[in-house]
């Protein structure tokens, strides 16, 4: 069976996103959750994640004696693995704008993703309010998911998810999703709606709760709280 290494739920964006693409397809996997500890050379985390892959980082998905890392490359071999599941866009231009997206979460949104880490216990609109006035790339990177979800979510039925079934571009964006709410950063209702669906789709539902299950407080993961 695939094992897929993952961090803190409540923390880990980057493990979020294969880890709710599986699920939300139902392709099996046995989950391994490696505590945030620290990220020293010497804690728990880097020493165990070492042994599984030479970046020593989540998430890793190992099948047999392949180890698999970054989600990207994660995301591709789950797909290639198992193309009864569709993870992809049948359409090509679609599917070819289903990676532009995917590859634009990984390299873009730098403002949202340092000031807004993931934290899906927290509610922190009042630090959301702060952050928005004060960061204009903030704002900006807002604007470019509004432009960029609504562009695609324009192409399908009303009520769909990006392009149109459950694909990887929706699992890439949960995180963000995330973020969204719990910044409580300001959306047109077009896009909160969208929003809405992602954090409800069963595969984030499930992430979700055992998220808020964890009850770990990570304190070098909170630069907005002293406690829970």
């Amino acid at each position: 069976m695939l094992k897929l290494y993952i961090g803190n739920k409540n923390y880990s964006s980057w493990s979020m996103r294969p880890w709710v693409l599986m699920q939300q397809a139902g392709i099996p996997f046995e989950e391994v959750k490696v505590r945030f500890d620290s990220f020293d050379p010497a804690s728990d985390f880097k020493t165990t994640m070492d042994r599984v892959s030479p970046v020593g980082k989540v998430p890793v998905l190992v099948d047999g004696d392949l180890a698999v890392w970054d989600s990207m490359a994660i995301a591709e071999y789950a797909a290639e693995r198992h193309p009864e599941k569709a993870l992809w866009p049948a359409d090509p231009a679609q599917r070819a704008r289903a990676r532009s997206l995917c590859a634009e979460m990984h390299s873009g949104f730098g403002q949202l993703r340092s000031l807004c880490p993931m934290n899906i216990e927290a509610h922190l609109p009042e630090v959301g309010a702060r952050l928005w006035a004060e960061h204009e790339g903030l704002r900006q990177d807002v604007a470019r998911l509004v432009q960029m979800w609504r562009d695609a979510l324009g192409r399908q039925p009303e009520g769909s998810l990006l392009f149109g079934d459950f694909s990887v571009a929706d699992a890439f964006y949960a995180p963000v999703c995330m973020r969204l709410l719990t910044y409580a950063l300001p959306l047109p209702a077009d896009i909160a709606a969208y929003v809405a669906r992602v954090r409800h789709l069963p595969g984030v539902r499930a992430w979700v709760d055992d998220a808020l299950a964890e009850c770990d407080f990570r304190d070098f993961e909170e630069p907005y709280r002293k406690a829970r």
